[in-house]
């Protein structure tokens, strides 16, 4: 009998060193994943939800994942990366899995592989893949891990494919702009079936891909959308096969998760489930409670208490975009304590830039990894801008102690720039859960 690792953490040991890059190695292709997946026997058996997009992909997933459940269907939702437990990529019924299946799920693949060098990511997707097809599900949510088209997540055949919206990022893996960011997210449509699209204005690239394959592609805007009204919001969408009028359903109550951007996230979950509604059908109640139910971690997540704190794990200008204004919607605070940590490889003067307006004071860490921007390159970049840097610090939690020492009942605590900086603060929180 092979000898495997003990525990989970020995198995996530394992991961880390079975490809030459490490565990936050990348190398996209679907070569060696796609040949696993044979040898293991694995096929879809039920819908499967394919999620990309540079932002929003993890709230697009949490919200189907809530209504579908509302709706009484067994649902597997397999995303990344996790905040403080790795068996948080792998949910069952809304239920992270435990360490048992996990482990038992990696033996599998680590027989399966041979000698195939597989990421972290890829032997990471597989395994989701057994702990789902052994728990008899309805549905699968499956969110990209970066691009779509070379992605590991790719390899399994989506009834419906969403992008959330095309901006810059990974640009070293994806291109350097966003018709080529399009193409490689564009690459998880398939042909005859719904490709919803929430960015209002995709670039060409991602067009002609879904043109070219023969994809049902719907824009946000055009094909569907949102109206905001005063305590409410209402979603239309296309009419369905066979039917005269559009979708509309008036009267929804804002989902759960903070900011207006989320509409548009909801916005693509329900386009995605009324492509689906003959194998998925969910009624007004499922969504509305679904949609209220829905909770996410890290993205602007406000925590009670005076003062107040804010977490968000944006990471990139599109995203501090976005929390800029949810910020601004917030009510008045006197100051604003930012603990700031980032990787080194993202746009770290375009994040600045995004939130320069709304923050007061800057606490500038540096996180761990090897990937991680240094509290001093961080201080510089500030500097450069004529920013107020409250200190250096060698970590989230001296910062975030920092913040706390010194903040106002008044003032306001934000921990953004990376998942690695939310899960260092919820950690000093005492917020292991």
């Amino acid at each position: 009998m092979p000898q495997y690792p003990e525990g989970l953490d020995g198995w996530l040991a394992h991961l880390e060193v079975l490809h030459p890059r490490g565990s936050a190695g990348i190398e996209l292709g679907l070569e060696r994943v796609a040949a696993v997946k044979a040898r293991l026997g694995q096929r879809e058996t039920c819908p499967v939800i394919l999620v990309g997009g540079t932002n929003g992909k993890g709230s697009t997933c949490a919200m189907l994942e809530r209504i579908l459940l509302a709706a009484g269907y067994r649902v597997g939702l397999y995303t990344s990366p996790h905040l403080l437990h790795y068996n948080e990529r792998v949910r069952i019924n809304g239920v992270a899995a435990d360490d048992a299946s996990l482990c038992a799920a990696f033996a599998r693949v680590e027989q399966a592989r041979g000698d195939a060098a597989l990421t972290y990511f890829e032997f990471g997707t597989l395994a989701a893949w057994e702990v789902f097809a052994a728990a008899g599900l309805d549905a699968v949510i499956l969110e990209v891990g970066l691009g779509g088209r070379l992605d590991a997540t790719n390899v399994y055949e989506p009834a419906c494919a969403i992008v959330t919206g095309v901006d810059l990022d990974h640009m070293d893996f994806l291109g350097a702009d966003r018709e080529a960011i399009g193409f490689e997210k564009a690459g998880i449509y398939r042909a005859g079936r719904a490709a919803i699209c929430g960015d209002p204005q995709p670039p060409q690239p991602l067009i002609a891909r879904a043109a070219a394959i023969g994809a049902r592609l719907q824009v946000i805007g055009k094909d569907f959308g949102y109206l905001r009204q005063e305590q409410q919001w209402l979603y239309w969408g296309r009419a369905a096969e066979g039917e005269a009028a559009g979708i509309r359903r008036g009267g929804l109550a804002f989902p759960g998760l903070r900011g207006e951007r989320q509409l548009a996230n909801a916005s693509c979950a329900l386009a995605a489930l009324d492509a689906l509604h003959q194998g998925l059908p969910v009624a007004m109640k499922d969504i509305r409670q679904g949609l209220i139910a829905v909770e996410l971690p890290g993205r602007f997540q406000v925590l009670p208490g005076r003062p107040s704190m804010v977490l968000d794990v944006a990471h990139n200008p599109q995203a501090a975009q976005v929390l800029a204004a949810n910020l601004g919607d917030m009510s008045f605070h006197r100051n604003t304590w930012a603990v700031f940590g980032m990787l080194a490889d993202k746009d770290i003067d375009g994040v600045i830039d995004a939130l320069r307006e709304r923050v007061t004071h800057w606490l500038p860490c540096t996180l761990d990894g090897r990937r991680a921007a240094s509290v001093d390159s961080l201080a510089q970049c500030l500097e450069a801008k004529g920013l107020k840097v409250a200190g250096r610090f060698d970590s989230p939690a001296a910062a975030l102690a920092c913040a706390q020492e010194n903040a106002g009942e008044d003032d306001r605590i934000l921990a953004f720039g990376s998942f690695l900086t939310v899960a260092a603060a919820l950690q000093a929180l005492g917020r292991q859960r």
